[in-house]
């Protein structure tokens, strides 16, 4: 029987590229995004299942979350990839823009592991968060977004110490600049826009590179995944010299 495994943000380009290189593996997948989303694409493989869901709307991920486990009782990986950006200075967002930032990047991933728990735990099956570099250390320009990804990395963190018990694996990825939607940064409030469209980005990762990284650190049972040379810098030397951090990381990405 097909493994299965949930994926947030399914139609973005890390989503899509989590899903081609399980799929390759014999999986069955369950992509879940916005409607619209969802609707630019086509699926012809019938192990692809579309799941339609604002993560925001939190009665509609918990009906969500029913029809999944209704339709497989195990779940064997979910993959917490939903996720907007906000490239903006502090002094120019509003408290709403910064709660809304939280309610897609946080509270998503907290609605979807709460409405899968009993699933996931059936499966003895893991929890994959995709957080970021900003989830460990500074990031300019980006408070809204530093702030949902450091919470994401204490959720996960904290929730690996609880689902350990069950037989449940947590691992946390955290990747620097992977160029999702190049060229396509269309903002909305206070600067949220698509994922992986930033314009001050730089040594980006493609898609299909950062999604095997961070399959690869899974699949060897590690709790906590940088994703490339970027992520890797930024953790050692945000460790041992956060000042010089902060320096070095002002002069690649300015006001």
């Amino acid at each position: 029987m097909s493994r299965v495994a949930v994926i947030t943000g399914g139609a973005g380009g890390l989503g899509q590229a989590f899903a081609q290189q399980l799929l390759a593996d014999g999986w069955r997948v369950v992509l879940v995004d916005l409607p619209a989303a969802l609707a630019a694409m086509t699926v012809e493989d019938d192990r692809v299942e579309l799941a339609l869901c604002d993560l925001t709307d939190e009665a509609a991920v918990a009906e969500l979350c029913a029809g999944i486990c209704a339709r497989h009782p195990a779940i064997d990986l979910v993959i917490h990839n939903a996720g907007v950006t906000q490239i903006e200075m502090f002094a120019n967002t509003s408290p709403a823009s910064q709660r809304l930032v939280m309610e897609i990047n946080h509270f998503g991933s907290v609605r979807i592991a709460a409405g899968l728990l009993e699933a996931v735990r059936a499966a003895r099956g893991s929890h994959l968060a995709v957080s970021s570099v900003a989830g460990f250390a500074p990031l300019n320009r980006r408070t809204a977004y530093a702030a949902s990804k450091h919470a994401m990395i204490g959720f996960f963190l904290s929730l690996a110490t609880e689902e350990a018990a069950h037989g449940v694996q947590v691992t946390v990825a955290a990747p620097s600049f992977v160029s999702t939607n190049p060229g396509r940064y269309e903002t909305g409030t206070a600067g949220i826009g698509r994922p992986g469209a930033a314009t001050d980005g730089f040594d980006e990762m493609s898609a299909d590179e950062a999604a095997r990284i961070i399959l690869n650190g899974w699949r060897r049972g590690r709790s906590f995944v940088p994703v490339g040379r970027v992520a890797w810098i930024a953790w050692i030397l945000n460790r041992l010299s956060p000042g010089l951090y902060s320096w070095l990381m002002k002069r690649k990405i300015g006001a």
